[in-house]
């Protein structure tokens, strides 16, 4: 015989105690309706009756929430919680949700793939709403996102979609500094690495047709201020090679480095968009004996842990500070939604600050270079 037996239901629990099911109801969902001791013996009746409580599916779809916030990644997920930056910035997200009561779905989807199995993992997704963490303007999924219509909230890029909300800093003022920094202290041979421009891959150097066409904004307008910058100082943005990879990994990162140093050898200084291209820099310098800072000068962005512990020269961002930010905006975008009426009004915008750090890895540019 088997030792199963039939799980309590609302109407089984109500029937036993001889109240409403509106009334076992409100003892999970509004506990205030009720006295704390009609509360506990209809859980303790449920506990007994193996009742798991209400659906929260179900709940949700009444009380217009669901508790979840689908967070788009364009990334194999490992990426998620292996690049600091990335990992700053979840973290700040998780706080704001958890005090909000929310729980964070990241949804990977891969910058080269247009699949349907990605774009079901959007629109299938329960959420209350969705952030876009970093992707290019032309992203399918970004259009799938669209498609919900669900409150959203994009951080970093693409920064002009007046209709969504947006969380970021800019980009191309943010690095000038660094630049400004290097060519004070006299460099004129500067070069640029760079995580990709757009989402069809670039393991090589950047023609200035590939940059004026990148779909990448973050990156784009990084280098962009960076060639700005080096212009101010005279420097020709033809004359300053720029070397990109698709992947903002150590083993792909140290390939750039190599392959902007070994092709370039007058160079004095390095500008990074990363501060993960930063630290390839200098792991590659370590090896080949160019001693940094007085044979080569190196500058990064980010502001990751790991960078401020060695002493990079670099441009620090509030990673963390920007996923609370992040949260908060979506919070106003989901109560706005739930409270509208058909008005419209513009979509909230938050830019950051920056600062810039100098660090123990810029100096004069010596007159012999690092060339041997």
């Amino acid at each position: 015989m088997s030792n199963s037996r039939r799980r309590g239901t609302l109407a089984s629990i109500a029937a036993e105690l001889g109240v409403s099911r509106t009334t076992v109801s409100n003892a999970y969902n509004r506990p205030d309706q009720l006295s704390n001791k009609l509360r506990e013996q209809i859980l303790a009746t449920a506990e007994r009756l193996g009742y798991p409580g209400p659906d929260p599916m179900a709940r949700g779809l009444r009380m217009r929430r669901v508790g979840a916030v689908g967070v788009l990644f364009t990334e194999h997920l490992p990426f998620a919680f292996e690049d600091p930056a990335s990992v700053d910035f979840l973290a700040g997200l998780a706080e704001e949700l958890g005090e909000m009561g929310d729980s964070m779905l990241v949804i990977p989807a891969s910058s080269q793939s247009e699949g349907e199995y990605d774009t079901n993992l959007i629109r299938q997704a329960v959420v209350d709403g969705f952030v876009v963490y970093s992707v290019a303007d032309n992203d399918p999924f970004l259009a799938t996102v669209r498609s919900r219509g669900l409150p959203t909230v994009i951080c970093d890029q693409p920064a002009d979609v007046s209709e969504i909300a947006f969380v970021g800093i800019d980009d191309r003022e943010a690095i000038k500094p660094a630049v400004r920094h290097l060519t004070e202290l006299g460099h004129k041979r500067v070069g640029i690495l760079s995580v990709r421009l757009s989402r069809d891959p670039n393991d090589g150097s950047v023609t200035p047709k590939r940059l004026a066409a990148a779909h990448h904004q973050v990156q784009k307008n990084r280098v962009e201020g960076a060639l700005e910058a080096l212009a101010e100082a005279g420097i020709d943005a033809g004359e300053v090679p720029i070397v990109e990879r698709h992947f903002n990994d150590r083993k792909n990162n140290k390939e750039a480095a190599e392959e902007l140093m070994t092709s370039h050898p007058d160079l004095t200084a390095v500008v990074c968009t990363t501060d993960t291209q930063a630290l390839a820099v200098l792991e590659y310098a370590k090896e080949k004996g160019i001693r940094v800072p007085e044979e080569l000068s190196v500058t990064g962005f980010d502001g990751i842990e790991r960078a401020k512990m060695l002493g990079l020269t670099t441009v620090i961002q509030p990673n963390r500070d920007k996923g609370r930010a992040v949260g908060k905006a979506l919070a106003q975008e989901i109560a706005r939604n739930n409270d509208s009426h058909g008005d419209t009004q513009p979509a909230g915008r938050v830019l950051l600050q920056t600062r810039f750090e100098v660090g123990k890895t810029t100096a004069r540019p010596t007159q012999i270079g690092w060339q041997k």
